[in-house]
């Protein structure tokens, strides 16, 4: 259900940057109080203002530890989530429930990518090799949730 629910938000999203995309791209770059990018979004009598984010996808990294060291790498990787969890720095974060190179999702909320990357690089499951990722902008409504 976890993961129907969050299909739905990132297809509702990506959908809503694609109609929004000229919009966004035509503007000049505006920021919120807090020196986040946003722009604004009008659908009928609604008003969205979408704010960006970085999204990063964990994979499979090149590095299969055995099971003692594979438990310590994952609990210091939830540490870690946990931290950034603490501080405000992520959105939501989980694995995938099927079996690909692709192992979850990470959703940062702050204002560059070179601090989204600061904070992936330094996961513990990342630098010991086991997991790999890649990292995107993504735009979403603020306030967007999850039901």
């Amino acid at each position: 259900m976890y993961l129907k629910n969050l299909k739905r938000l990132i297809c509702f999203c990506i959908v809503s940057v694609i109609l929004t995309s000229t919009v966004c791209f035509a503007q000049e770059k505006q920021y919120d109080d807090e020196g986040f990018e946003i722009f604004s979004y009008q659908d009928k009598d609604t008003v969205y203002v979408m704010k960006k984010y970085f999204m990063a996808f964990l994979k499979s990294g090149t590095k299969i530890s055995d099971p003692e060291e594979a438990t310590a790498v994952q609990q210091a990787h939830l540490n870690h989530m946990s931290m950034l969890a603490e501080k405000n720095k992520i959105c939501i974060a989980g694995p995938f429930g099927d079996d690909t190179e692709f192992r979850g999702v990470v959703i940062y909320n702050v204002k560059d990518e070179i601090e989204a990357r600061s904070y992936i690089e330094s996961d513990p499951a990342v630098v010991a090799g086991v997991l790999a990722f890649e990292i995107h902008p993504w735009w979403a409504a603020k306030g967007s949730r999850l039901p």
